[in-house]
């Protein structure tokens, strides 16, 4: 029995303990910051190679004459005139027919005109 009243003794003071709250005691000190490690070396940069040469621009052709010109061809002979054809003869010219007696123009008035043939 005395183990099980010691045990409800400490029970009871531990459900007690959470009912109970005390401040905060001071911060402790800061530890000690840590050194930063080394830091590492950059290689070195490398040398650039060499610019390859140009090669040489080759010459230019010759330029070729220019060709003959050929000959101007012959030019063609003139034909001769044809012969100019003969006039036709003139016809004679038919006679001239008579002309008809003219009538008497009708009086006037009384008086008689006489109309003397052409």
């Amino acid at each position: 029995m005395k183990y099980s009243t010691s045990m409800a003794v400490a029970a009871a003071a531990l459900a007690l303990s959470g009912c109970f709250s005390l401040p905060a005691g001071p911060a402790g000190p800061q530890g000690a910051t840590g050194n930063t490690g080394a830091t590492g070396y950059t290689g070195d940069k490398g040398n650039t190679g060499a610019t390859g040469y140009t090669g040489a621009t080759g010459n230019t052709g010759a330029t070729g004459g220019a060709g003959a010109m050929g000959g101007t061809g012959a030019t063609g002979a003139t034909g001769g005139t044809g012969a100019t054809g003969d006039t036709g003869a003139t016809g004679n010219t038919g006679a001239t027919g008579n002309t008809g007696a003219k009538g008497n123009t009708g009086t006037s008035g009384g008086s008689v005109v006489i109309v003397p043939a052409r």
